[in-house]
């Protein structure tokens, strides 16, 4: 298997951990399994100048190396323009087929904003034109929306967004071929959505540490080049790309209506009773993730589109220790049970999907290993996210043995 992170961030954008460098990057990619990271940035001077340095090229078209990990060069932009006097926020992943085309690209969008303010630069630039620009750049050259559902910054926003993909890119509209998903979605609900049907759909972690690498990410079975990519996505080959790895949708930071300030979260129907504003202080509510889908919904649950690309729910490693001993998932403890295991089982997800139970027990304590036989039965407990607040994810163990943090080996 060959797995892809296309949407990650440098240390150059807001909020980012320093440790968002090449090195580092590799590093991590080998403790997870994963083989190709987009770079993420590469419109911004000082990232690019390191993608420069540190990336070598390959014979495939588009694809880097550093170490043991391939790079594709990506970058993700936030388009702001007017549609009929209502200002449109939506965020946008490029990819580009070398780091050439990547200054041609850069010297188009240079004239639309900042592009060294941010690692994610804002543009005053309709979609239509961004894809136009990347084509006449890069023939290989990709443009992906992300995160489609998100309320603020998305195709289908709730709060800037449209309800049909050729309301945002136009004319260019037929040139998209793949939709990020976003982590507060996952496949099956978008399924829901009879108009995404022709779209190829791809689910990355838009990682801002390299702790988050791979906490959604797409699996294939084996390596490509960028323009093969763009025929896996075109045809939604599903000999060529197997599934994505999701996130339980709950645990996205919009999956439910809320109100972050008053910690109200609410379910769709909730929100509709209340007339859309908080209980608690009358202001608009923040509409997430599954009201917006419903709202444009023309299927039933469980209804699927004839060809479609498959998945699998994973709860990050880290997470399921952090869960099982009710630490941090950053805590020193966890952190070093994380280190101990990957590197007595190998990368995080062969212990995730690979690992057999037989394997667990005999190398984990008895409720790490019942953790990760509970996830991958989908026994889990989520409190869902909402208006910017991240799910919890609780594993239902079901042994009466405490996890006495005992020594792992």
């Amino acid at each position: 298997m060959y797995l892809a992170d296309f949407h990650i961030h440098s240390q150059f954008s807001r909020a980012t951990s320093k440790s968002m460098n090449i090195p580092e990057l590799d590093q991590w990619a080998g403790l997870k399994g994963i083989n190709l990271l987009g770079t993420g940035d590469f419109t911004h001077f000082l990232w690019l100048h390191q993608l420069r340095e540190k990336l070598e090229p390959t014979e495939r078209i588009g694809i880097y190396r550093h170490g043991r990990t391939d790079f594709v060069l990506t970058a993700e932009v936030c388009l702001i323009f007017d549609r009929k006097g209502r200002a449109k926020k939506v965020h946008n992943i490029i990819v580009a087929s070398s780091l050439k085309n990547v200054e041609k690209i850069n010297s188009f969008l240079e004239r639309y904003g900042d592009l060294n303010v941010d690692g994610r630069p804002i543009l005053h630039l309709e979609g239509e034109e961004l894809v136009r620009l990347v084509q006449a750049a890069d023939e290989y050259g990709l443009v992906i929306p992300a995160h489609i559902w998100t309320p603020h910054f998305s195709l289908f926003g709730s709060n800037s967004g449209f309800d049909r993909i050729e309301e945002c890119f136009g004319k260019m509209a037929g040139e998209i071929i793949a939709l990020e998903t976003g982590l507060s979605s996952d496949p099956a609900m978008n399924w829901l959505c009879s108009q995404l049907d022709r779209y190829c759909l791809v689910s990355n972690s838009d990682a801002h540490s390299p702790q988050k690498l791979g906490r959604e990410m797409n699996v294939f079975r084996q390596s490509f080049d960028l323009n093969e990519l763009k025929r896996i996505f075109k045809e939604k080959d599903t000999s060529s790309f197997l599934f994505t790895i999701e996130y339980f949708p709950e645990e996205g930071k919009y999956h439910y209506d809320g109100h972050r300030n008053c910690q109200v979260c609410l379910a769709p129907e909730e929100t509709r009773k209340y007339d859309y504003t908080c209980p608690k202080c009358g202001r608009p509510l923040t509409v997430g993730v599954l009201h917006r889908v419903k709202q444009l919904a023309d299927r039933a649950e469980g209804e699927r589109p004839e060809k479609y690309i498959g998945f699998k729910k994973v709860v990050p490693l880290d997470q399921i220790i952090s869960s099982v001993l009710g630490k941090p998932a950053e805590s020193s403890a966890v952190q070093n049970l994380y280190q101990e295991i990957v590197r007595k089982l190998g990368s995080e997800f062969t212990v995730l999907l690979e690992t057999s139970e037989s394997e667990l027990y005999r190398n984990l304590t008895p409720t790490i290993a019942e953790g990760i036989c509970l996830m991958r039965q989908g026994k889990v407990n989520v409190q869902p996210g909402y208006d910017g607040e991240f799910g919890k994810v609780q594993i239902l163990l079901e042994s009466s043995q405490s996890e006495d943090q005992q020594a792992l080996f």
